[in-house]
């Protein structure tokens, strides 16, 4: 009896393994991302971009995603008082939990993610430069659907995330210590799996 628990266990062992390669380790997301920003970032109210990541599928169901984005924007001459028209660069990066929710064709995901941001404005006009730029933390709370093309291939239809900045270091956007919790952020793109 002991040698058939044994050999049970064993075997159990060496499948484990094969019953890993029924779903893919590795998911790779690239496309478009439209960020909508709250009041305290005035006179910044949008900003397109684009958004990446990369998570790593523990199981069928929890993985660790890195995502980075970067959102740009240009606030036009006369605006909060630039003479010309300055562009604004808002990068995050960002890491935590995810969960996949479906193994069919349709996959919606939720994750919590927490990180840094790093944001910069600049203008020059008659040799006068003015610029502002800060790095800050971030968090986002989202989620989204994947559609299933093939085993390689999905197609991200939304990435639906609310995201909280607080830069406290510099002075940014006109005015120092922003805590920000009324953005959101939307992407679409596609999606390798390996």
């Amino acid at each position: 009896m002991r040698n058939i628990l044994v050999a049970v266990v064993v075997l159990g062992l060496f499948s484990l393994p094969v019953m890993a390669q029924d779903h893919a380790r590795v998911e790779v997301f690239g496309g478009y991302q439209y960020s909508h920003f709250g009041n305290d970032f005035s006179p910044v109210s949008n900003a397109n971009g684009w958004d990446t990541a990369v998570t790593y599928k523990l199981n069928r169901v929890l993985g660790v995603t890195a995502d980075f984005t970067g959102a740009y924007h240009t606030i036009g001459a006369g605006t909060a008082g630039f003479p010309v028209d300055a562009p604004v660069r808002l990068y995050t990066y960002t890491f935590g939990p995810e969960a996949s929710l479906g193994a069919g064709k349709v996959q919606p995901f939720v994750h919590v993610l927490f990180g840094g941001a790093h944001a910069s404005l600049s203008a020059s006009s008659g040799g006068v430069s003015t610029s502002f730029s800060a790095s800050g933390f971030t968090e986002m709370m989202g989620g989204g659907v994947d559609v299933r093309v093939n085993r390689s291939f999905a197609l991200r239809l939304l990435q639906a995330d609310w995201v909280y900045y607080h830069f406290s270091s510099s002075n940014v956007f006109g005015g120092s210590n922003i805590s920000s919790a009324g953005n959101a952020k939307i992407a679409t793109g596609v999606v390798v799996r390996f």
